[in-house]
C-alpha cells in the first residue's frame, strides 16, 4: 500500500472527469453488485473519493474503505463509511466480499497487497478486481497518475493464485476502448495525460453502449480494461 499523504489526491482530477461517465460507472457498480452475494461486511480497496463505495444495498457502516490519503478519508468518513488508512489496520478474516477498482496498478508491490486483501477475507469471501488491461495500450495518462503496470488476463489471474484465491471468473471489459486507446495512443501529440472532460462524456454517451456489446464476443481475447473474480476458500 502507498504510504500516506496529506497532499491533494493523485489523480483526483482524473477521478472527477470520470465522475462524469455515468453509464460507464454504473456497469462498474453493476459488477460489484453481481458479486457481492454476501455483504456481511465489505471492503472497498483504495476508495478514492468513493464513487463505488456506496454500490452494494447495505448500510454504509458495514462498508470499510481502504485509502492513503487523509483528505480522501475525511471525506468517506463525512458520508458514514468506516475508514482506513491501509490493509494492515485491518483485522484477520474481518470481510465477507472485497472489491477493488483501478488501484493494483498504481501498488509497486501488488503481490504483497493481494495477499493482504486475501488475508482480511473471511473463507468464503469473494474478491472483485478491475484493472487496465495490455501494456501494448500505456499511455501518457497511465504515466501522469502513477500507473506501475497494465495486466493481461493470465497474469492477474496468477498473482490472485499465488495469494490463494480460487479463480471464479475472468473477462476483458471495453472492447471498443481497446482501440480508441490505440488510437489516442497515436494520436495524442501533446502527451500529457489529462483526460478531457468532454470527451469523457461524449464516450460514455456514445460509444461505451456500443462496446458493452462488442465485449460479449470479445471478452475473452481484449478490452480496455480487465476483471477477474476469486474466492478464499479457507
Amino acid at each position: 500500500m502507498a504510504p500516506e499523504t496529506k497532499t491533494r489526491y493523485e489523480g483526483r482530477t482524473q477521478l472527477e472527469a470520470m465522475a462524469r461517465a455515468v453509464r460507464y460507472n454504473r456497469y462498474l457498480a453493476g459488477l460489484i453488485r453481481r458479486f457481492g452475494e454476501d455483504t456481511t461486511a465489505v471492503l472497498d480497496f483504495g476508495a478514492g473519493i468513493g464513487t463505488f463505495s456506496d454500490s452494494l444495498p447495505i448500510p454504509p457502516a458495514r462498508v470499510t474503505c481502504v485509502e492513503p490519503d487523509t483528505e480522501a478519508r475525511s471525506t468517506l468518513a463525512a458520508r458514514g463509511f468506516r475508514v482506513a488508512g491501509t490493509l494492515e489496520d485491518l483485522p484477520d478474516g474481518g470481510f465477507s466480499y472485497a472489491f477493488t477498482l483501478n488501484v493494483l496498478e498504481h501498488i509497486e508491490a501488488d503481490g504483497a497487497a493481494v495477499a493482504g486483501l486475501y488475508r482480511v477475507l473471511a473463507p468464503g469471501g469473494r474478491l472483485f478486481v478491475y484493472v487496465p488491461a495490455f501494456a501494448l495500450l500505456k499511455t501518457a495518462m497511465d504515466t501522469a497518475v502513477g500507473h506501475y503496470r497494465r495486466y493481461r488476463a493470465r497474469e492477474l489471474m496468477a498473482l490472485l493464485r499465488g495469494a490463494g484465491f480460487r479463480i471464479e471468473h475472468a473477462r476483458y471489459a471495453d472492447a471498443l476502448g481497446f482501440f480508441a486507446t490505440l488510437a489516442y495512443r497515436a494520436f495524442d501529440r501533446r502527451r500529457t495525460g489529462a483526460l478531457d472532460p468532454r470527451t469523457v462524456t461524449f464516450y460514455d454517451r456514445w460509444v461505451f453502449p456500443a462496446s458493452r456489446l462488442l465485449s460479449v464476443p470479445l471478452g475473452p481475447i481484449l478490452g480496455k480494461n480487465l476483471w477477474v473474480v476469486g474466492r478464499k476458500e479457507r
